[in-house]
């Protein structure tokens, strides 16, 4: 699997990329966040390929997309994060959690926490968050669809 910033030669996959009404609960769809990232300079669209098919999908936001999360000015978030319904339960998300910290490393200097916001209600997702390195230290917040826990990973 390879992480890959949002260019528009992209755009073949993101018409293809599927998610089902319980994964919309919890989360966007790529295409929208792709297009806040043209107006917002500091919201990066990624997506993660396998075997040249699209998997999983997030944006990562620093400045004013950290503020409502954490007051680390050197934090990043997690934003959008998904896997394509037909590629769920095959490992791709948490592969590609793996590689976030190097990827953020290698091309955000400076950072040195790695933030996400989870639904209260989504546990399988802040199981698989919590498996890859991320820590619970009892930030909450109301999102627009319910209470959210941040979770960090510190770089």
């Amino acid at each position: 699997m390879k992480l890959h910033f949002y260019q528009s030669e992209l755009d073949k996959h993101i018409e293809s990329y599927t998610l089902t009404n319980e994964q919309l609960q919890f989360t966007g769809i790529p295409k929208e966040s792709i297009e806040f990232s043209k107006t917002e300079g500091n919201h990066y669209p990624i997506l993660a390929l396998e075997n040249d098919q699209f998997v999983t999908f997030f944006a990562l936001h620093t400045c004013e997309g950290v503020e409502p999360y954490s007051n680390n000015a050197n934090a990043i978030l997690i934003r959008t994060f998904s896997t394509a319904f037909h590629h769920q339960r095959k490992g791709y998300a948490k592969q590609a959690l793996l590689l976030i910290p190097e990827f953020v490393t290698e091309h955000f200097v400076g950072i040195n926490e790695i933030i996400l916001a989870v639904n209260v209600k989504n546990e399988p997702a802040q199981a698989l968050y919590i498996k890859c390195g991320f820590v619970d230290n009892g930030v909450r917040v109301m999102g627009s669809r319910g209470e959210l826990i941040v979770l960090s990973y510190y770089l």
